[in-house]
C-alpha cells in the first residue's frame, strides 16, 4: 500500500492583505500544501498557531501589536510541534540572529521569486530547516559578533563524527548531502542528528547549529 503524503499546513503571518491574498493564492494552486489561516498581527497569530496548529507559520518580522520575533519565541515555546519560517524583507544581521535565537527553523527574503518560495517551502516541510547560504552568512556575521560573550565552549560529547555531522550542517547541506560526503545512509545521519540533539539539547538543525557555533564545537566559519 503506498503512503499516502501529508498535507503540508500553513498559516500566513503578515499585516499586508494584498501580501498574505498573493501568497495564499500561490500556494493553493501547489499540491501537498493547504492555508489554513490568516493573521495580520502577533497576537492574533500566537492566537491562531494555538487553534489551528499549522505544521508552519510564515512569519513577517514587522507585525502590528507585537513584532513578529516576539511572537515566534512565543510560538515556538506554547506550539513546539509548529515550525515558523521568517519571511522578511530584513536580511541584517541582527533580524536573522534574533529570528533564529527566538526559535524561527528558517529565514528567507520576501525578495524571492514565487517559483523558489514554493520550493523553498516544500523543502522545509520535508527538512525541517531552511536557512539559504546568503542568510546563513548573516546568521553567522550575527554570531560571530557575539562572540565575545564567553559562552561555554566544552563539545558536550559530541563525537568525532557528530561534529563532522555538524560542520556540514552548518554549511547548509541536507541529510542526503552529509550522507553523500560522509558515505554512509540518511537513515545513519537521522541518527546522528537525533544523538546531536539530545547533546545539545535542541529541538532541531537551526537550533543546533547556534547552539554548536556558541559553543565553540563548530567555528563561524564552517558555515561559508
Amino acid at each position: 500500500m503506498a503512503k499516502v503524503k501529508k498535507t503540508v499546513t500553513v498559516l500566513i503571518a503578515d499585516d499586508q492583505t494584498l501580501f498574505r491574498e498573493g501568497i495564499k493564492d500561490l500556494l493553493e494552486d501547489e499540491k501537498g500544501i493547504q492555508v489554513v489561516g490568516e493573521a495580520s498581527d502577533g497576537p492574533q497569530a500566537i492566537e491562531l498557531a494555538k487553534k489551528l496548529k499549522p505544521d508552519v507559520i510564515l512569519m513577517d518580522i514587522k507585525l502590528p501589536k507585537m513584532d513578529g520575533i516576539s511572537a515566534t519565541r512565543i510560538i515556538r515555546k506554547q506550539c513546539p510541534d509548529t515550525n515558523v519560517l521568517v519571511l522578511s524583507g530584513y536580511e541584517d544581521e541582527s533580524h536573522v540572529t534574533e529570528a533564529i535565537q527566538a526559535g524561527a527553523n528558517g529565514y528567507l527574503s520576501k525578495m524571492l521569486p514565487a517559483a523558489e518560495l514554493v520550493n523553498a517551502l516544500k523543502t522545509f516541510s520535508s527538512d525541517g530547516v531552511i536557512i539559504p547560504q546568503p542568510i546563513m552568512g548573516k546568521l553567522l556575521q550575527g554570531l560571530r559578533q557575539m562572540g565575545a560573550r564567553g559562552y561555554d565552549s566544552a563539545p558536550d560529547s559530541l563525537t568525532a563524527t557528530e561534529i563532522k555531522v555538524m560542520a556540514l550542517l552548518g554549511k547548509g547541506n541536507s541529510n542526503k548531502e552529509i550522507a553523500g560526503e560522509l558515505n554512509c545512509s540518511v537513515k545513519t545521519i537521522k541518527n546522528h542528528l537525533n544523538s546531536i540533539f539530545q547533546k545539545l539539547a535542541v529541538n532541531n538543525r537551526t537550533e543546533a547549529v547556534v547552539k554548536a557555533i556558541e559553543k565553540g564545537i563548530i567555528s563561524p566559519e564552517d558555515g561559508q
